[in-house]
């Protein structure tokens, strides 16, 4: 029942990372951008980050298991600041408007991520496997930020 709870528990931490892309408006802003022909299509995005989501929150709940915050405080804390540095991208390209700024916040995301992937592996192998989808979509949104920085 309580791992139950800690996985629900998660989630919704996971998922709260989405919400400024809810709350913010582009205002037609990308739409108007010139982007190279291997953007997604927008439609992609939702489906994407749904399940890079849950298996983000599993991947820590999965450490949060191996003894609790007081036994995994160093993976965790490193998620939590990649979650934070995840959920402040779409405010700086989006809400401000700012791609060059946006890819420096990808890129120090990539690095956390990475960072986090190690660490969770030390903790527990799946962990580390359910977050490898979520480093390689960032790298690709890294490449596709600087791309639509550059051309724009």
């Amino acid at each position: 029942m309580q791992a139950g709870l800690a996985l629900a528990g998660w989630l919704l931490l996971v998922f709260s990372a989405s919400v400024p892309g809810v709350i913010i408006s582009t205002g037609g802003w990308y739409a108007q951008l010139d982007k190279p022909s291997w953007n997604p299509p927008d439609w992609i995005f939702g489906p994407v980050w749904t399940v890079l989501y849950i298996m983000m929150a599993v991947a820590a709940w999965r450490v949060w298991l191996k003894g609790g915050w007081c036994a995994k405080k160093g993976p965790l804390s490193l998620f939590l600041v990649q979650l934070g540095i995840n959920a402040a991208w779409t405010p700086v390209f989006f809400g401000l408007r700012e791609p060059g700024w946006a890819f420096a916040a990808i890129v120090i995301l990539f690095m956390f991520i990475l960072m986090t992937l190690h660490a969770f592996r030390a903790a527990d192998r799946t962990a580390a496997v359910l977050m490898v989808p979520y480093a390689a979509w960032v790298a690709f949104a890294g490449a596709l930020n600087f791309t639509i920085w550059i051309m724009n």
